[in-house]
């Protein structure tokens, strides 16, 4: 078993690993490192409440989530590389939000609910797309 530490993103240390391994999953995720994108995700990583989690000092997950200033938190990215998935990694990288922010309500925004309910989270509403 890895050395699994979840800890908030340090831009100088974090930024190019975690970019790096966003890149290697391909085509879903290049709206955050294809191009222009780039520039503007790292700006949105420490805007964001981010954590990343490492194994033995090896960069392997991020969450990234909004604050709307007090009463929500919205989960919109929640990442852990091919390698380090089925250890819990992703549970704990959804769990440290709710250790750090007791007092939120802490939704996700998901294109695989199916990993959500496995965790034992439940549904409640909808996402809709007012335009693309």
């Amino acid at each position: 078993m890895n050395n699994i530490v979840i800890r908030k993103y340090n831009p100088e240390s974090d930024e190019d690993r975690l970019l790096e391994i966003i890149e290697r999953e391909g085509q879903d995720w290049a709206c955050y490192w294809e191009n222009e994108h780039a520039a503007s995700y790292k700006k949105t990583l420490q805007d964001s409440i981010t954590y990343v989690a490492t194994a033995d000092d090896i960069l392997c997950g991020d969450a990234r989530s909004i604050h709307d200033h007090g009463f929500y938190i919205f989960v919109c990215d929640l990442l852990v590389t091919k390698t380090y998935r089925g250890q819990g990694i992703g549970r704990q990288l959804m769990e440290i939000l709710a250790i750090d922010y007791p007092n939120h309500h802490i939704y996700v925004m998901s294109d695989v609910d199916e990993y959500y309910q496995k965790l034992g989270y439940h549904r409640e509403g909808s996402i809709f797309a007012v335009r693309k």
